[in-house]
């Protein structure tokens, strides 16, 4: 016998013969070979083989309003497959939905379990076991009230997962717990009191918990940053213990604290009781403690949001995709990190805002609402000019004005007494404006990357801004705000000197820097979470408060602050302003009018004339020195003097042009400079073109 035809002996396990098409009588027109076993790329797509009737058939009537929708809604069809693979990737499946309202059954049944505990003083702190600290800073400690446990009458899912809006990775179950009326008195609103309360429910909850074979992690936090308010944090053991952290809330039971005592204009921290004075007689007029009274507040009203913000999204998927949407567009920014930042919570309340403007329709697509929320935070100023959820014209509902005197930005709930943006100061708000702005001409471009630079590009701090500014340690903050004569702040926010001191600090430097700033923004660190059996962290444990300043090109170089005329009003504010650097001059057109001029001799000196105003009026008015601030800013200054000594020698050739000599410079020479003064450092150069006779 002779050798077998080559491809039938060895492989016939491989290869097989597929008839693509057959002449008269069977006859082989065409024919080709494929393995028949897995590819060796495992996972690997292949092309889908349809036949002319199937490839060229009339698209169905499902495809078609498909098509209609991407058309209507849309920019394209690219744009919704990115949409729609980004919303599953962050949207919670159904499977560990399961297992997550499993867990919070068992959850739910261990809470209302535990056990009673006898009446005490509220500074009576001894029942409490060795092994749980108070999860509150109680300075001053001596308060009036009584306290004891009773197990919750009422336990409540609020929040994002409820209403099906919450992202990954981070999956939080807010749980609301009502307590019993028994537990609270008539004036729990003053001195902290209620706040104390709370804290030693948790308390109490946590020790109990914590022993409990269920939760791998008991450990307290603070709720959105706020120091008042603390929150139990519980996570599953084995493994699940990454899949949901359960945040438990404890509120008062509705209508029992009187919303008329606690409107803006009203005062429910004695400044006696706060500075550890004897009470005096002599009727001087209490400060507003509207942060304060804001808080309280905010635990009265969880039920009644989710309540509104499930009649409004429950029904609309585009609305909860869009919210979805916006979570994200936010936490790319870091926008919503921290007490003061623009929350998840609040794009959900403003999308039921917008639809309550008819500004949003129902039957609107994800991408549509996020644009529609884009361009209305682009265009509108809550600083100047507030909104409202509120439809009610009870005259005894404060005005807008009350709100605008007591908080920067402002945006009402519901019942016309609660200012959603209470924390949020001018400083974020102007970036969530300034971001805006940004991502609308990015939308509007319709730029083939604009969905990756909008939704999936992270943006820190550090590449937003040009100049960055870190004042640490917090603890010289404290002595700020005595320096800045900040007590009622002090009083409104609980001794928090870090929120106190914040709006004054980014004022004095917004006016400082003048027209040299387009935008400042802050960024003060998340407080970590803490065992609870530790001490709760200090406000200058969250580590520095870092400044960020978005510079104008027009003015940035000028070295003069020129002031008002000497003879005018304002030139003594001037004085003030600026301290030793004021002085009279006179100028060319002979005027002689107060001035300020900063020392810079080169160019890249000008540019760092920001870092000179910065710690100058730190120092001055806030009694921060220098040494306190860590300037990080003009780094690409010594780049770019190390590049033209570099290409001073090299970086020019002489060439004939019509008959002259002319100078250009050498662009493959400069291209080698920056290849050694840093690889990878510029990616690209565009020559200009500069012209020199010889």
């Amino acid at each position: 016998m002779g050798p077998a035809p080559a491809g039938e002996v060895g492989e016939p396990e491989l290869m097989e013969v597929v008839l693509e098409g057959t002449g008269k009588e069977g006859k082989k027109v065409s024919s080709k070979k494929r393995p028949v076993t897995a590819s060796p790329v495992e996972g690997l797509l292949k092309p889908v083989k349809l036949s002319r009737t199937e490839l060229y058939k009339e698209p169905t009537n499902e495809e078609l309003n498909r098509l209609r929708e991407t058309e209507n809604l849309f920019h394209s069809s690219l744009l919704r497959l990115q949409v729609e693979e980004l919303l599953k990737e962050v949207k919670l499946s159904e499977k560990k939905k399961e297992r997550i309202d499993v867990f919070l059954r068992e959850v739910n049944q261990r809470i209302l379990r535990v056990p009673s505990t006898s009446e005490t003083e509220l500074t009576d702190q001894a029942w409490l076991p060795p092994g749980v600290q108070v999860p509150l800073h109680q300075v001053p400690f001596a308060v009036k009230g009584r306290f004891h446990f009773l197990p919750p009458v009422q336990v409540t899912i609020v929040g994002s997962y409820l209403l099906g809006t919450c992202i990954r990775p981070d999956i939080n179950v807010d749980v609301a717990l009502t307590m019993p009326r028994e537990i609270l008195q008539d004036k729990d609103g003053l001195n902290q009191r209620y706040f104390r309360k709370r804290a030693l429910y948790l308390a109490h909850l946590a020790h109990h918990l914590a022993g409990d074979p269920l939760f791998g992690s008991v450990r307290f936090s603070y709720s959105n940053g706020c120091h008042l308010k603390p929150s139990l944090l519980l996570r599953p053991r084995g493994k699940d213990e990454r899949l949901v952290t359960v945040r438990l809330h404890p509120c008062p039971p509705p209508d029992f604290f009187r919303p008329c005592r606690l409107l803006p204009t009203k005062n429910n921290v004695r400044s006696a009781w706060f500075r550890g004075q004897s009470p005096t007689e002599d009727g001087s007029p209490e400060p507003p403690t509207p942060h304060y009274n804001t808080w309280i507040l905010q635990d009265t009203a969880l039920e009644s949001h989710v309540q509104l913000l499930s009649a409004v999204l429950g029904s609309a998927p585009g609305l909860k995709d869009g919210v979805a949407l916006l979570k994200v567009w936010l936490r790319q920014r870091e926008l919503d990190k921290g007490l003061g930042g623009f929350s998840g919570f609040l794009a959900s309340m403003l999308v039921t805002f917008l639809v309550s403007t008819r500004k949003i329709h129902t039957t609107m697509s994800s991408y549509q609402v996020l644009r529609s929320v884009l361009q209305f935070l682009a265009t509108t100023d809550l600083t100047v000019n507030g909104i409202s959820l509120c439809l009610s014209s009870d005259p005894s509902l404060p005005t807008p004005a009350d709100f605008h005197q007591a908080f920067p930005v402002v945006f009402l709930d519901s019942s016309g007494r609660l200012n959603l943006c209470a924390d949020v100061t001018a400083s974020t708000y102007h970036q969530v404006q300034h971001e805006a702005r940004l991502s609308m001409v990015l939308l509007d471009s319709k730029a083939e990357d604009g969905f990756q630079l909008l939704l999936m590009t992270p943006k820190p701090m550090i590449r937003t801004f040009d100049h960055i500014l870190h004042l640490r340690p917090l603890s010289r903050l404290q002595t700020a705000c005595h320096r800045l004569k900040l007590w009622p702040e002090l009083q409104d926010h609980g001794g928090d000197y870090v929120s106190a001191a914040m709006g004054p600090l980014t004022t004095l430097l917004e006016q400082g820097l003048g027209s040299r700033l387009h935008l400042l923004a802050h960024s003060r660190p998340s407080v970590p979470e803490w065992e609870i059996g530790q001490d709760p962290p200090k406000h200058r444990d969250a580590g520095a408060l870092i400044l960020g300043l978005l510079l104008r090109p027009e003015g940035l170089t000028s070295v003069l602050e020129m002031g008002p005329e000497a003879d005018q009003p304002e030139a003594a504010d001037f004085r003030q302003f600026w301290g030793s650097l004021s002085e009279l001059r006179r100028f060319q057109d002979g005027a002689i009018r107060e001035a300020v001029v900063w020392e810079a001799a080169s160019m890249a000196q000008k540019r760092l004339i920001p870092q000179q105003v910065v710690t100058h009026l730190l120092a001055l008015h806030a009694d921060i020195p220098d040494t306190c601030v860590h300037y990080v800013g003009g780094f690409l200054d010594a780049l770019i003097q190390g590049l033209k000594e570099a290409s001073s020698t090299k970086g020019r050739m002489v060439v004939s042009q019509g008959g002259e000599l002319v100078t250009l410079p050498n662009v493959e020479a400069i291209l080698e400079d920056f290849a050694v003064l840093g690889e990878g450092l510029v990616q690209t150069v565009e020559a200009r073109s500069e012209r020199w006779t010889v």
